[in-house]
């Protein structure tokens, strides 16, 4: 049974954040199987000319947005979908334009629409910008989310939320997917100062994703003061905090603030004449995609995430793949990680982060290389990319009537 599939996203490039990855990797594994035809219909921004090729051997639409790029108004997206005449409507996300026009050529064509919202019902997620997304559920959103013939949820606990919000629609469950590198020793010329800090014998805990409050970053920076101070801060001293990542509202600049006025030392590695000295304790590195972004992984000694909110994180999945510990809060929905060893447990507060933060410093580098072990061959036995892509097309040829009910579905 073949299938046409249409992907609608907000963004192809990398300003869609941990979307750039995971819808362009499940839509590439997609393309793989037999059977089955990807098309991805997005929006231009200042990106997308440039990481249009990261998605070969698709080649997404790019249509011109009219309006606030927040809502994404494109003119010419009912009449691009229909003339794609697809079999399933596969949308990415919510609260835009989007979600308007493809359950409209949806009902229109009499074909299922799925929604994938990817974490943006979760509670904190709802409660930023609330009165906006309220305004947009009762004008769009609720219609579009009840009439999806199904929704697509990265974990058991983003399930429980969209019940929580109402939903009564089936729900499949499938994870975020990884591509597993075949040795996790890269070159370290990406990331010259990682290299120079770890070279003057100090550790590094790296987070990497974006610049955002969700993120916890405030926090963290805070509980990074707090564990500085004495008696047990020479032995927190080998360790060097890094923070790469695209900045989003200016909030990277408010962690630099913070971190002066906490007397936290800090450098920015994109300066000119930069050097870790030996006082150094946080490093901002900005954006970090490809090489630079797999360079980042190869010389930390952990990973952490110290999110409020999260759909299923890429980045935590990207640090198991290289053999890398990490801390994460169980906002990060990867709640079996810690039954099984292959993550810190910490909590969103300042003293969670710290308490976390301590226990990690306290791990010799054997432990370190053993936690970060088992954390791969845990990502690669449920998280490979073709196995998802394979349950997703089951979920499509059901959909379509063509099949049994996947082991993944549940309903209300």
């Amino acid at each position: 049974m073949s299938c046409r599939v249409c992907f609608l996203t907000g963004s192809i490039s990398t300003a869609a954040g941990g979307l750039f990855v995971s819808v362009r990797r499940l839509c590439q594994s997609l393309n793989q199987l037999e059977g089955v035809n990807i098309e991805i219909v997005s929006l231009e921004d200042g990106a997308s000319k440039q990481d249009i090729t990261e998605w070969r051997p698709l080649l997404p639409r790019l249509l011109s947005g009219v309006g606030p790029a927040s809502f994404g108004y494109a003119p010419r997206l009912r009449s691009v979908l229909s003339e794609l005449k697809p079999d399933v409507i596969h949308v990415q996300g919510l609260w835009g334009y989007q979600s308007i026009a493809a359950r409209q050529c949806a009902e229109h064509l009499s074909v299922p629409c799925l929604v994938s919202p990817r974490g943006m019902l979760d509670a904190w997620a709802l409660a930023n910008s609330r009165w906006k997304k309220r305004l947009a559920a009762w004008l769009y959103e609720n219609k579009s989310l009840r009439r999806a013939a199904c929704l697509h949820a990265l974990c058991q606990r983003e399930a429980h939320s969209m019940r929580a919000y109402g939903l009564r629609n089936p729900i499949c469950v499938l994870p975020n997917g990884v591509d597993i590198p075949a040795t996790t020793a890269y070159s370290t010329e990406a990331a010259p100062a990682l290299r120079s800090i770890r070279e003057s014998g100090r550790k590094v805990v790296l987070f990497l994703g974006r610049v955002h409050p969700k993120k916890g970053l405030v926090n963290l920076v805070k509980a990074w003061a707090e564990i500085q101070k004495p008696p047990a801060g020479s032995r927190n001293s080998a360790w060097v905090l890094a923070i790469a990542g695209w900045d989003q509202g200016g909030h990277e600049a408010k962690l630099k603030e913070l971190a002066t006025e906490l007397a936290v030392p800090w450098a920015d590695a994109r300066d000119h004449g930069f050097h870790p000295t030996s006082g150094l304790s946080l490093v901002f590195l900005g954006p970090r995609f490809s090489e630079a972004k797999v360079a980042c992984y190869s010389q930390c000694d952990a990973f952490i995430l110290p999110s409020f909110s999260e759909g299923l994180p890429m980045a935590v999945l990207e640090a198991w793949s290289y053999g890398k510990p990490v801390l994460i809060t169980p906002e990060c929905n990867l709640e079996e990680a810690f039954a099984v060893g292959v993550a810190l447990r910490i909590e969103t507060s300042v003293e969670g982060i710290a308490a976390g933060l301590r226990n990690l410093h306290e791990m010799s580098r054997s432990e370190l290389s053993a936690m970060g072990a088992r954390g791969r061959d845990f990502v690669t036995s449920r998280y490979a990319w073709l196995q998802i892509s394979r349950e997703m097309m089951s979920v499509y040829r059901w959909l379509l009537g063509g099949g049994q009910k996947p082991d993944c579905m549940t309903f209300g």
